[in-house]
């Protein structure tokens, strides 16, 4: 703002050391913030920070043309407000309709997450080489149940013993494999 300007040519200060122009500005905001505020807000879609953003960017826009604010042909000055509020909303929806939509750092819902290739690899050959510590009876009835994706019965019938055997086998197994795994106790529900 230069020297020149009608809301410095008043120099001196206003109540609580502000300048004639801060103390003029402050007199605008509470005379006419709350109608910006609400015309912005709607303009927004109920997006109260910008609306505030804008609305601090309107009284800007104001300090920065003090003539507006002087002009001896406006009965009032909240038109001339208004009117830069909302070309400020319109300009402001353009430019973000223009770029990209932001993201933030959560994960929408409907986001896939995916393993890194690196880390399933290393756990494949982790739980194959615990496996293979397992007796061969206990390795069977996880291979079938687990792996091939058997039911117990399905499993009983193939190994030729009883139902019980294959639960009992398989929650033995499982128990096994928590203690060589330990890293996977957890996924070995």
């Amino acid at each position: 703002m230069t020297a020149a300007t009608p809301l410095t040519r008043r120099a001196a200060a206003a109540p609580h050391g502000t300048t004639t122009a801060e103390h003029e500005l402050a007199a605008l905001q509470r005379e006419h913030g709350g109608p910006l505020f609400a015309l912005l807000l709607r303009l927004c879609d109920g997006d109260r920070q910008r609306a505030e953003d804008l609305v601090q960017e309107t009284l800007v826009r104001a300090w920065q043309h003090p003539e507006a604010l002087h002009a001896e042909d406006f009965a009032s000055v909240r038109p001339w407000l208004l009117t830069v509020a909302r070309r400020l909303a319109i300009d402001a929806r353009r430019a973000r309709q223009a770029r990209p939509p932001e993201t933030g750092a959560e994960l929408p819902e409907t986001a896939r997450v995916t393993a890194d290739h690196a880390e399933r690899a290393a756990a494949m050959l982790d739980v194959r080489r615990a496996v293979k510590t397992l007796t061969p009876e206990h390795r069977d009835v996880l291979v079938l149940v687990y792996f091939l994706g058997a039911s117990v019965a399905e499993a009983a019938q193939t190994l030729g013993v009883p139902p019980g055997t294959v639960k009992s086998r398989a929650y033995y197994a499982l128990r096994a494999l928590r203690r060589v795994l330990p890293d996977y106790a957890a996924d070995l529900h």
